[in-house]
């Protein structure tokens, strides 16, 4: 079968691979329709994502059709289409014991630390597969997006019309966005893509957006926003450690800090400040399995509108030659989907 292999940074190669058969105990054989690239891959592309080695085949966000099941799995039935939950744990450790599988010890993302889903078949365990009869492939494949910022809002507790803020407003930014809203909070979004920001205002509804400028002109905006007392509450996604290491000039006293993007670089911390306003610092890795049938019910009921997302669509084929053009500004890229097969 065609396999897209990123061979290394900045090299895909489309390769024969041999098509797996017959999914053992607990497995299921898929058919990978739609792939959504993400700034996961996008760091992997480059170079510059801390947990992959090459080559890889990417690919994480995936809706696919079930073709075949190993023995002992019951939840789902040949021809479902499903979202995959990407993160195989172990489900041995202290981690996977204590509820919190998404940082497993010993854990193996799809498309990250081991092959993923940019080939027409892959066997995965059937655990990891969250049926919907209602929901499109391309749906499905935006569940695993929509779930880390299900997680990351989790993870920040917010309560009804607490202003926050999320820096970045990439599709990782976006998802943190939709579940923002869901929970009722008053969102500000910092970015410096004025494209973006008006995506974010007239489309995903944000009640402020602030351009990034000089460091004093972007605090002021948002301190005009806030009555002067800064967000109690900033999620930082964009990725880049010096934009990390400035979002927390934007936490009120007493606020949080919440990582959901990541580097490969050490971040600064500006430690007296960090003291000072007794602010408290949190990483968000991947979601809980819970969150992708919340989401999926979500879809379902129309409380997230899944229409504005996906902006560009690729073939399978084409995506040696296109990548690179995707990650351009001037591309206005919000989701890319490849198509793998129909």
């Amino acid at each position: 079968m065609k396999t897209l292999v990123l061979e290394e940074p900045k090299k895909f190669r489309i390769q024969q691979t041999t098509q797996p058969v017959h999914p053992g105990p607990g497995d299921a054989l898929v058919r990978v329709h739609r792939v959504g690239i993400c700034g996961t891959d996008v760091s992997g592309y480059l170079g510059k994502m801390p947990f992959m080695t090459y080559p890889r085949i990417m690919g994480h966000e995936l809706g696919v059709e079930v073709m075949q099941l190993g023995d002992g799995v019951s939840h789902i039935q040949v021809g479902d289409r499903c979202s995959v939950e990407p993160y195989i744990n172990c489900g041995h450790c202290m981690q996977c014991r204590t509820g919190k599988p998404n940082c497993c010890k010993n854990l193996q993302v799809l498309g990250v630390h081991t092959d993923g889903g940019m080939r027409p078949f892959v066997i995965v365990p059937a655990r990891k597969l969250h049926p919907s009869s209602k929901l499109s492939l391309a749906q499905l494949a935006l569940v695993e997006t929509l779930a880390i910022g299900c997680h990351a809002v989790d993870r920040g507790e917010l309560q009804p019309k607490q202003q926050i803020l999320i820096v970045g407003a990439g599709p990782i930014g976006l998802s943190v966005l939709e579940f923002a809203r869901v929970a009722g909070a008053e969102i500000t979004v910092l970015d410096m893509n004025p494209a973006r920001l008006e995506f974010c205002r007239t489309v995903m509804k944000a009640d402020h957006v602030v351009e990034l400028r000089d460091l004093p002109t972007t605090l002021k905006e948002l301190e005009s926003i806030t009555g002067g007392e800064l967000f109690s509450c900033v999620f930082d996604a964009t990725g880049n450690a010096g934009a990390m290491a400035t979002s927390f000039q934007y936490v009120s006293f007493g606020g949080r800090m919440i990582y959901v993007g990541i580097v490969s670089t050490d971040v600064a911390l500006p430690d007296p400040l960090f003291h000072r306003r007794e602010m408290t610092l949190m990483g968000t890795r991947n979601a809980l399995p819970g969150d992708f049938p919340r989401i999926i019910q979500l879809i379902e009921a129309g409380r997230i509108d899944t229409q504005p997302w996906i902006s560009h669509e690729v073939i399978f084929e084409d995506v040696p030659n296109r990548f690179p053009d995707l990650m351009k500004p001037d591309a206005q890229v919000i989701k890319a989907m490849i198509t793998v097969g129909d």
